[in-house]
């Protein structure tokens, strides 16, 4: 969610989910575990499941935020991958930190922008919600920041083995789908959890399986443009059914329309 307000603040209430927030605009300021706590912008507040709080414009700037909820079990099973072991979910003592590695993941779900630490998960067809495999790289972000954030933990390592012969079916399998893929699609070829997959795949490859798909599409949809084809059937056989989500993600790749991409093609540019 994205919020933009002046004066008026929001009363005490609960989330069954983590709430995490990156603050773009004035002061936060909200009541949390018997203390007032501020957060300025590029600061993350962490608010973990079931903790009241409230929140409120600190001063008279304005107060603008994003914030995602995530569900703690979703968590839990991206921790898992990382520890390798089950365990306790994060807990960040301090509810406002600075970590810039939790405030790239918040913006994450909000922007796309090329390059893999930049690049945000993009919306589904229809603004219905993030891509799947999107998602799960964006609960696998989250989940490391918690992790880097909370003092008990020893920072997160790198993959204790790479799966080299499931990665490689994986990387296959997503040359050849040009559309949107699901999760559990990609558990069944590598044979591999949703979030030991997506970091052993980085691990090897330096990008996220989503990333990597979704390159794969616009890679198809350049190629029909190049051939001449109308926008629509370029976007819709790349499996984007959004023409404007298309359009946005095309310009972010590859710093053009895909409109203008055509006329240049078109004009032998």
């Amino acid at each position: 969610m994205e919020a933009r307000f002046g004066r008026r603040a929001y009363g005490k209430h609960r989330h069954d989910t983590y709430g995490i927030t990156l603050t773009e605009l004035g002061v936060l300021t909200f009541d949390y575990r018997g203390r007032v706590e501020t957060s300025l912008p590029g600061q993350v507040v962490v608010l973990h499941p079931d903790e009241l709080h409230d929140g409120r414009p600190g001063d008279d700037t304005g107060l603008g935020y994003r914030i995602v909820y995530v569900e703690p079990a979703r968590i839990a099973e991206a921790v898992r991958a990382i520890r390798g072991r089950p365990g306790p979910l994060p807990f960040v003592r301090e509810p406002v930190v600075t970590t810039p590695q939790l405030a790239r993941a918040v913006a994450s779900a909000f922007f796309f922008a090329p390059g893999e630490d930049a690049t945000s998960p993009a919306l589904a067809e229809g603004g219905r919600g993030l891509e799947p495999l999107a998602r799960d790289g964006l609960v696998l972000r989250l989940a490391e920041g918690l992790l880097a954030a909370d003092p008990a933990e020893r920072p997160a390592a790198p993959p204790r083995r790479l799966d080299v012969p499931a990665l490689e079916r994986t990387r296959a399998f997503l040359h050849g789908q040009p559309r949107v893929v699901r999760s559990a699609e990609l558990e069944a070829v590598a044979g591999l959890t949703r979030y030991e997959l997506a970091r052993q795949f980085r691990a090897l490859y330096g990008t996220s399986p989503y990333r990597y798909s979704l390159m794969r599409r616009l890679d198809l949809a350049r190629d029909h443009l190049r051939r001449g084809a109308a926008l629509v059937d370029a976007a819709v056989d790349a499996g984007f059914a959004d023409q404007p989500h298309f359009t946005r993600v095309f310009r972010a790749a590859f710093g053009v329309t895909p409109g203008r991409y055509a006329r240049l093609q078109a004009l032998g540019g």
